[in-house]
Formats: C-alpha cells, sequence, structure tokens
C-alpha cells in the first residue's frame, strides 16, 4: 500500500457520508504520489494528512421570513480550509443539493486552484441550501441579510473573502456585501464580485467563461498545434461562465452548436446566438427552450445528458459536478472530440478522465481551466486595497497572463514528473508544491 493510499482510506472511513468530497481527494491524492516519494519531509511533516482536513468547518442555521409571512430555516456553510499563503478565498453557493460534502470539495479544490494562479489566496468555500430560483427580491434580500448576520463574524479583507458561485450573482453579492458593511460599519474589500459603483472590477463577469478559453487556447495550440479557429464546441450550461466561454470562444473564431439547463439543451447547427441567450437567461431568467421561439430551426431536448452526443471538435462542460460520464465521454472521443476543457467544477466523472487522458485528449481539469473568476477576484482585492481601479482592457490582459501562466506551469511540472501533457497530474502537483512548502515553513500550526 502506498503512503497516500493509507491516508485516503482514513478519511474514507472518517467522512463515509461525504462522496464528493472523497471524490475530489482520491484524485488529487492519485496524482501525488511521485510527490510524496520525492519529498519524504512533506510525509513526516503530516502535510497530505492535514492538507485534507480543513482548519475550520462553520455550520449555523439562517432563519429568513418569506412573503407569505412563513418563517424559513435554512442551513449555511462556511469552510475555511487552508490559510497558509493568503486569507480564505472562494465562493458561496445557494442550491438545494449543497450540503457539507459538496462544500468541502469546493473548498479543497480551491487550494490548489488559488495556487494556482500565484495570487496570495487560501482555499476555502460556503453556501446555503436555500434556493433563489422563484424568489422574490425581498426575499433573496431578506435571506441574504440572515445569513450575513452569521457570516461576518467570521469573514473579513484579511482573513476570508467569499465571492459568487452557483446562485449567488450581482443581486445576492449586493445585498450580502450591504448587510456586512452595516454591521460592521466600514467599507472593505470582504466581498468580490461586487457592482462595479461599490469596488467591484471590470471583467469579473465574464472571467471565468474567458479564462477558460484562453487557457484551453494556450493548451490545444501547445500539445495539438490547433485552436478555436473553424472549430465546433458544444458547451454545457447556460450561467454565467457557459455564456461567457460562448462569447470568447466565438470571438477566437469558432462556432458554438449547444448550450443547456437543468431542463435540457438546445442545438443550433447554425451557431448560438449569444444576444438571445442573455436575453433569455440574463434578463427574462427564462428556460433556454424559449430560445426555439427565436429559432425554430434549432433543436430543444429534455434531459442534459444527450448533449455530449453531439459531434463536436471541443467540448467545454460549464454546468455541474460530475454531468460528464464514462459513457458521455466515450461518445465524445467516438464522435472526434480532441479536446476538453472543464469551466464547471469536477463536470466529469474519475472514469471519463480516464477515457480522454487514453485517448490522448487534451483534457483541463476545473482546477486549472477554471481559474478565471478567482484569479479576478484577486486582482478586485488589490484594487480595493490601493483604491482604485483598472480597465477593462488592464484586467482582461492580466487575466489572460494569468491564465496562460497556470497552462504552463502545470504543463511544465507534468513533463518534470513524467507525465508529458497530463495536465491532470501538472495541475495538482503544482498547486499542491506552493501549499506544501509554505505549510512547512510555517511549522504545524497550519
Amino acid at each position: 500500500m502506498n503512503k497516500l493510499t493509507k491516508i485516503y482510506d482514513q478519511v474514507a472511513k472518517r467522512d463515509p457520508d461525504q462522496p464528493e468530497f472523497l471524490q475530489a481527494v482520491k484524485e488529487v491524492f492519485d496524482s501525488l504520489e511521485p510527490v510524496a516519494e520525492k519529498y519524504p519531509q512533506f510525509v513526516e511533516a503530516g502535510i497530505f494528512n492535514r492538507i485534507i482536513e480543513p482548519e475550520r468547518m462553520i455550520i449555523f442555521r439562517v432563519p429568513w421570513v418569506n412573503d407569505k409571512g412563513e418563517v424559513i430555516i435554512n442551513r449555511g456553510y462556511r469552510i475555511q480550509f487552508n490559510s497558509a499563503i493568503g486569507p480564505y478565498k472562494g465562493g458561496l453557493r445557494f442550491h438545494p443539493s449543497v450540503n457539507l460534502s459538496i462544500i468541502k470539495f469546493l473548498g479543497f479544490e480551491q487550494i490548489l486552484k488559488n495556487s494556482l494562479t500565484g495570487l496570495p489566496m487560501g482555499g476555502g468555500k460556503g453556501g446555503s441550501d436555500f434556493d433563489p430560483k422563484g424568489k422574490s427580491d425581498a426575499e433573496v434580500m431578506r435571506f441574504c441579510q440572515s445569513f450575513m448576520f452569521e457570516l461576518s463574524r467570521h469573514i473579513g479583507p484579511d482573513t476570508d473573502v467569499p465571492a459568487g458561485d452557483i446562485g449567488v450573482g450581482g443581486r445576492e453579492i449586493g445585498y450580502l456585501f450591504g448587510m456586512y458593511k452595516k454591521m460592521k460599519n466600514e467599507f472593505t474589500g470582504v466581498l468580490t464580485g461586487k457592482g462595479l459603483s461599490f469596488g467591484g472590477s471590470l471583467t469579473r463577469t465574464e472571467a471565468t467563461g474567458y479564462g477558460l478559453c484562453y487557457f484551453m487556447d494556450e493548451a490545444m495550440q501547445t500539445i495539438k498545434g490547433k485552436s478555436f479557429k473553424g472549430s465546433t464546441v458544444v458547451i454545457s450550461g447556460s450561467g454565467n461562465v457557459a455564456i461567457y466561454a460562448v462569447e470568447k470562444a466565438q470571438q477566437l473564431g469558432t462556432k458554438v452548436v449547444s448550450m443547456s439547463d437543468s431542463a435540457g439543451y438546445i442545438y443550433d447547427k447554425n451557431g448560438i446566438d449569444l444576444p438571445v441567450i442573455k436575453k433569455i437567461k440574463e434578463v427574462e431568467r427564462k428556460r433556454i427552450s424559449e430560445y426555439l421561439k427565436y429559432h425554430p430551426e434549432a433543436q430543444y431536448v429534455k434531459g442534459c445528458s444527450g448533449i455530449w452526443t453531439i459531434k463536436c471538435d471541443i467540448a467545454l462542460p460549464c454546468a455541474t459536478q460530475n454531468e460528464l460520464n464514462e459513457d458521455a465521454a466515450k461518445t465524445l472521443v467516438k464522435n472526434g472530440c480532441w479536446a476538453v476543457g472543464e469551466g464547471a467544477n469536477m463536470p466529469s466523472t474519475p472514469e471519463a478522465v480516464e477515457v480522454f487522458l487514453e485517448n490522448k485528449v487534451v483534457y483541463a481539469p476545473g482546477k486549472a481551466s477554471n481559474a478565471g473568476g478567482v484569479a479576478v477576484s484577486g486582482l478586485e482585492m488589490s484594487q480595493n486595497s490601493m483604491r482604485l481601479s483598472w480597465s477593462f482592457e488592464e484586467v482582461d490582459q492580466k487575466l489572460k497572463d494569468i491564465m496562460v501562466n497556470i497552462f504552463r506551469n502545470a504543463n511544465t511540472t507534468a513533463k518534470e514528473f513524467g507525465f508529458e501533457n497530463n495536465l491532470v497530474v501538472g495541475a495538482n502537483i503544482a498547486g499542491f508544491m506552493k501549499v506544501a512548502n509554505a505549510m512547512l515553513a510555517q511549522g504545524i500550526t497550519y
């Protein structure tokens, strides 16, 4: 039994009811065995044992009153996972599926993702099983204020800086920030993703989707000598990440033919009409099936799994975890797909990842390829600290530089450890090494 298998087995025994978290740990540990062999000091100092245990787990009730005057109770979470290289940084997710396992998996991934950006940010994550869909603005405001009433005790610009995630957009961030400011009587950069009029950064809305495309363009050109230009792309999801991945991919000369939401997917052989998607999703907040009212020649299919049967060169899963399984991966490869970049967190199952790696697909794991959002969040933190703002072009160029550097770092590290072109191994090791060295230097308090 190798060193990390023993540690993983201990975690699995302790947290058997946390499948998403265990999946994330196993995926990372499978890559880190060469590190454990090469750097025994990490094993001796208990770095591997410590990095998978959060420094702090906060679970709290969130009482709020709906428009009918009924008292509703939700559950809130904040996992402060690792602060070895900077204050905890990671989004808040409001969705009925949120539980401790999902928040821990996201927080663990965030440690390595934040490390890869090169910015001084630790890893954390939070959220609630509250569902903002179908709620009035007043209901969302009351929930956010109650949520922040408790969360404010545990965060701060130099302690923990949350951002948005699924279900937490500009509206929610505004309400959360307003409550924090009222309670603390201070105007600080304690949240990122804020509105431009009160400390937000240009390019933050576009960051994850744009960053995904910047990463993939560099990866595809380096590994395959190909690019987005002239290719056909399938993108799942229709939230913030997917919309701006479509926008940047189209700017780079590709044809995006499909998008989805939780009810189904659309296929438009002529290419997705992005202004229509933005109107449906960002303005009207309606189902993606509404697309057919504007483009009756397109197709709508109920259910999401079939999206991966569409023939494409590049697939960008941007919806949610484990949306792309082994069968879907085999279908993509069979249909000629040669590149897959994750815009969501862990959207591919371990079996799907194996299919991609075995077939020499350019595969980018989310902790590397979707780091654009947190990268610009880090840049927003910098702007807030300096009391200034950069132009869209400045932030966009910094984002591109960060994403290109993440790829190059992951690619170089993979080659150094004997796994050429394996960006899973490269990203995991590159992200881990910075954090591990910081933990080693700071002693067992971390």
